[in-house]
């Protein structure tokens, strides 16, 4: 269990490093020696100190293929793309050579490779941050040069070392699918197996089979209860061992021990584990070069640092307990990430402040890259006896929770984003758990989402309001944090309530307008004037001319709320991933990337970093498998957004027996009774019934019945006017507004370079057609400006 963690122990710090300043510090900086043949010289020679192989070993011989130096007597091949992408350039300049096997450990130091450090230059210290973008945003930092906005921001700045090699997470693929499990057939399989458990809040508490055990001998029922089951996934954590697997991982492993077998816990790739080992020395690298606030010198410094990230009212023994540093020359927080097994640093989350105008923007990064960063942050302070939590979305919420009233708190690593499952078994020993995530509408939204994980009965929520902030401004304003906590809602409630259990949801829908209304779009500035935003739990159907760009818009459309962090699952049935990708990219970077495929890996990049995610489906798929999935990734990632790209290809030859229309009413219900129950935003792409080219579509043109667009809450139709002496233009209407009502139509402009439909950025007139103001306008024209009253 948790509480059995010890305290991480303090990390012996640099308590006397870089107080003089960045060159001081750099100078300090104790990294592995660097042998002669390290350094790389301009004009691509052989590295001094190491002559060329001519006759070796096997061995010998791989080393040159891998730093591409040729044989003895044999002329030196051209570098491939590929491989120069995994050679070291100097920061200096554009030269090129093989990477020393140095740099591929933790780091290195040694004066520049071309000699340009002449007098009074500053040593420069190399240290190869991978994975992820924060290696090439802090790699100028710790090398002592200028933090350029334009340099932290790009992923391919100089310095960059090296590039990640992994793919995006993809949901199963319909070859070969990831067998569902229920709770039922998780219970019936322990008990047939003799292994005792117990029910917990969200997952199964079971002896563990990782702990050295014999395993001729049966479980024991007063063995410690570390291993923990999914109750949704069937997929298991063993907090004692840290090993991880699926359910068909678990079932393998309990085989193994029948057979008098040691089980072995899954291993991740080769590729993942370099990645991760990486990612702690990068992360030890970070960790000694930073240093607690209260012990820089200047007191100046230390107050003016406090309040530029506002926690002048946190006391410096809260960020003492907490183990909170700081990285002077990244003028970053530092957040450790200690391991639950053996409290090693595991990783770090770094905070810095960047200033827009009178905005500010609190910016993120971590080690190991985000999608992997699964810290609970305050977790090694977790006691065993704990049974009350309070559950934050920011690190600096969770010091000023303990510091104003002493409970437990701990942060969770992605904010209100997601909550991954893996993190569930070191949640169960807490009978209590309150939700305050934030201070706005979609921290709200979370909260509920989250409460259902963790087991509605335990959670409480605190409701956003300006009595109400989050905790670390209700620590600035000096208010009663604790009175707060106390008057949080219980998440769960009867199936029928009164306006009494409503009346704080209405008023807070009030107050907040803005948020109510949804996530605006920021390419479509058009669309807000009338939807006003994108809102979770509704449904979307969308329909228009064949080879208008459905796909192409919609795409944009995702990609656009994606880009805001709304997580996002793209269910394509009529172009593949690979296309679909491309597209988005393409619309990502506003460019053709054909023509400078040199800038490719820096968009990549940056496109890996959105919350989004793919069904692997193509062609006609059941409407059961396609909800099974959307299920699974609304557990698993927090999906709030799902595009279904579209509905006819999933009416395929099981509802051959049954209408047309009454199948695709039932799928329709269910994309609808999906939205409701999860919370979640589904756009629904439909084909349009045929009918003339010269005929504008509406409402009623979407293929099937009236159900589709009754149960719809949006209807948006993208209209072709096809000329003949050219291209055709394009608009995209709002046939019907649930939620105030507002309809309309405004014209789209295709950039083919870009595959944009982003609207014309000169003047727009926007029609507006609600009925009210067609009445007025039509009396204003048959009696004169004074002749219309209101009937």
């Amino acid at each position: 269990m948790p509480g059995g963690r010890a305290v991480p122990p303090a990390v012996p710090g640099a308590a006397g490093v870089g107080r003089g300043g960045a060159e001081e510090e750099l100078q300090a900086l104790e990294l592995p020696h660097v042998p002669a043949h390290a350094v790389v010289q301009h004009g691509g020679q052989e590295p001094a100190g190491r002559p060329a192989a001519r006759h070796g070993s096997a061995l010998t011989r791989s080393r040159n293929r891998r730093e591409g130096r040729a044989g003895a007597g044999r002329p030196r091949r051209e570098v491939t793309r590929r491989e120069r992408a995994q050679q070291w350039r100097c920061p200096c300049g554009p030269t090129w050579g093989p990477r020393p096997e140095r740099l591929r450990g933790p780091g290195w130091r040694g004066s520049r490779p071309c000699g340009a450090a002449g007098a009074g230059a500053v040593r420069m210290a190399l240290v190869p941050l991978r994975p992820g973008r924060a290696a090439s945003r802090l790699l100028p930092l710790l090398c002592g040069g200028a933090r350029s906005k334009g340099a932290s921001l790009s992923p391919g700045a100089p310095g960059r070392l090296g590039q990640r090699r992994y793919k995006k997470d993809v949901l199963p693929s319909p070859d070969g699918p990831a067998p569902s499990v229920s709770i039922t057939e998780i219970r019936q399989y322990l008990r047939a197996q003799d292994i005792p458990f117990h029910d917990g809040y969200s997952c199964l508490h079971a002896p563990s089979l990782f702990t050295g055990d014999r395993g001729d001998q049966p479980l024991s029922a007063n063995a410690p209860f570390t291993l923990f089951i999914d109750k949704t996934t069937g997929s298991f954590l063993c907090t004692a061992t840290l090993a991880e697997g699926t359910w068909q991982d678990f079932q393998a492993n309990v085989e193994m021990r029948h057979r008098g077998v040691t089980p072995i816990p899954p291993a991740s790739s080769e590729e993942m584990e370099e990645e991760m080992r990486q990612a702690r020395e990068d992360a030890r690298c970070i960790w000694e070069r930073a240093l607690p606030l209260w012990e820089l010198l200047d007191e100046k410094e230390t107050k003016e640092t406090k309040a530029l990230f506002g926690i002048s009212q946190v006391t410096d023994a809260t960020l003492k307990r907490f183990g909170v540093r700081y990285l002077r020359t990244a003028r970053s927080l530092v957040f450790p990430w200690f391991s639950p097994q053996d409290a090693s640093l595991k990783g770090l989350k770094l905070l810095r402040v960047e200033k827009k105008g009178g905005t500010i923007t609190y910016v993120e990064e971590t080690l190991p890259r985000f999608d992997s960063y699964r810290n609970l942050f305050g977790l090694p302070l977790i006691g065993r006896r704990d049974t009350e939590l309070v559950l934050t979305g920011w690190e600096l919420d969770a010091l000023a929770l303990h510091q104003a009233a002493g409970v437990a708190s701990l942060a969770l690593p992605r904010g209100a984003s997601c909550l991954p499952p893996t993190l569930l078994p070191y949640l169960e020993q807490f009978k209590r758990i309150t939700l305050w995530l934030g201070e706005d509408l979609r921290s709200w939204e979370a909260a509920k989402l989250f409460a259902r994980k963790l087991s509605l009965k335990r959670c409480s929520l605190v409701r956003p309001g300006n009595l109400q902030p989050r905790p670390l401004e209700a620590l600035n304003q000096g208010l009663n944090v604790t009175k707060i906590l106390r008057s949080a809602l219980l998440a769960s409630h009867k199936s029928i309530i009164s306006f009494r259990q409503l009346r704080e949801e209405v008023f807070g829908e009030l107050v907040n307008t803005e948020q109510v209304s949804g996530v605006k779009w920021a390419r479509f500035p058009e669309l807000n004037k009338l939807l006003k935003g994108h809102r979770r739990g509704e449904l979307t159907i969308f329909t228009g001319p064949t080879g208008s760009g459905k796909t192409t818009f919609i795409s944009e459309y995702a990609l656009d709320l994606c880009m805001q962090g709304v997580c996002t699952l793209w269910g394509s049935f009529e172009i593949n991933n690979v296309r679909l990708a491309k597209i988005m990219l393409t619309q990502f970077a506003r460019r053709r990337l054909e023509d400078q495929l040199e800038l490719y890996d820096e968009w990549a990049d940056r496109f890996e970093e959105l919350p989004l995610y793919f069904m692997t489906f193509h062609g006609q798929q059941s409407i059961k498998t396609v909800i099974d999935t959307m299920q699974h990734a609304v557990y698993m990632y927090d999906i709030t957004h799902v595009v279904v790209d579209n509905l006819q290809f999933m009416m395929g030859h099981e509802h051959l027996s049954m209408d047309r229309l009454a199948a695709q009413d039932f799928i329709v219900g269910a994309f609808r009774k999906f939205a409701t129950d999860n919370t979640c935003h589904i756009t629904l792409i439909i084909h349009p019934r045929k009918e003339d080219d010269e005929k504008e579509l509406q409402t009623a043109s979407i293929f099937g019945s009236a159900k589709a667009s009754q149960e719809a809450d949006n209807v948006l139709i993208l209209q072709d006017r096809k000329l003949a002496t050219g291209p055709g233009k394009r608009y995209l209407q709002v046939s019907k507004n649930r939620f105030d009502g507002d309809v309309g139509i405004f014209p789209l402009e295709f950039s083919k370079a870009s595959l944009s439909f982003s609207s014309s950025k000169s003047k727009v007139r926007l029609k507006k057609m609600k009925e009210e103001k067609e009445i007025l306008a039509n009396k204003v024209v048959e009696g004169g400006s004074g002749a219309s009253k209101k009937p």
